[in-house]
């Protein structure tokens, strides 16, 4: 069971890595282009790019307009919490240092994941919250006061 999961635990550190790397490039464009905004409006295209390059790749067919029409507003907003992070992180990487600055984004990914497993916002699968998930948010914090020391 442990050994099926080895892939995708490995996959999500590799993808917690690449945005370390992602806010320090960030973080080196802007000071270089001396703009958070064109320094976020570069890595969002560039993005553009490689996600365009990856639907070539897999032949992924350009949704129809009648899927595009019923899916909701709301759903088409995540590059706005997107935006979000890398235009804080531009700005809060050189201040905070890479470590601080993504201890608190993983506390604030916690407390607002313990939120959403335990109300099921947005169609997250419902995990109640109970002490031992409690006592991981609490050991987390207590990371965030120790790598800021």
């Amino acid at each position: 069971m442990m050994l099926k999961l080895v892939l995708p635990m490995t996959l999500a550190v590799t993808a917690g890595l690449s945005l370390v790397v992602q806010q320090a490039l960030n973080s080196n464009l802007r000071v270089a282009l001396n703009s958070a905004a064109w320094s976020g409006f570069m890595s969002y295209f560039v993005g553009l790019v490689c996600m365009i390059l990856l639907a070539i790749a897999l032949r992924d067919p350009v949704p129809s307009s009648a899927t595009i029409s019923r899916i909701p507003l709301w759903a088409w907003s995540g590059g706005v919490f997107g935006a979000i992070f890398i235009g804080l992180g531009i700005m809060l990487v050189p201040q905070l240092g890479a470590a601080t600055f993504f201890v608190l984004l993983v506390a604030g990914q916690m407390v607002g994941s313990l939120i959403f497993d335990h109300f099921g916002i947005l169609g997250v699968p419902v995990h109640e919250i109970n002490a031992v998930r409690l006592a991981g948010a609490a050991l987390l914090v207590g990371g965030v006061i120790l790598i800021r020391w």
